[in-house]
């Protein structure tokens, strides 16, 4: 059976354009975004920490939930952070399986723990902007 002209101009077309979709990447998923989860945390109650807020941040990177996690100390935090040393362990342990840490240095700095932070290991510096970046470019925000 012979198909008319037009119709064997759609079908060229069509695998014409199947064609060039598969050369050019049309029609195939796009590589996926990293998901990238900011916990901000803001509690200066140490149940909140460890029974919460370090609990799913540690998991959420472990058990690959998402592609990057950062972990923002922020206000009241700052100051339990610094003075407490079984938080700060929980913190390296975090840091080793690739949670990113970062204190607000401007709260570090109202609370007098900016260098004891620095000295546990973490790193202390304006939030404001970087926060608001990861806001702009899509992150899920957690607040404890």
């Amino acid at each position: 059976m012979r198909l008319p002209s037009s119709a064997r101009v759609v079908v060229l077309v069509a695998v014409a354009l199947a064609l060039l979709g598969s050369a050019v990447g049309f029609g195939q998923d796009k590589p996926a975004e990293p998901s990238r989860l900011a916990v901000v945390w803001s509690s200066a109650d140490p149940d909140v920490a460890k029974s919460v807020c370090f609990m799913y941040t540690h998991n959420a990177r472990k058990q690959k939930w998402f592609d990057e996690v950062t972990l923002i100390v922020w206000g009241p935090s700052a100051r339990l952070l610094a003075s407490d040393k079984d938080l700060q362990a929980a913190v390296k342990a975090m840091q080793a399986d690739g949670v990113k840490v970062q204190a607000c240095q401007a709260c570090a700095d109202m609370y007098g723990v900016t260098e004891p932070l620095r000295k546990a290991g973490i790193e202390a510096r304006y939030m404001g902007r970087p926060l608001t970046d990861m806001l702009k470019q899509g992150w899920k925000v957690l607040t404890f």
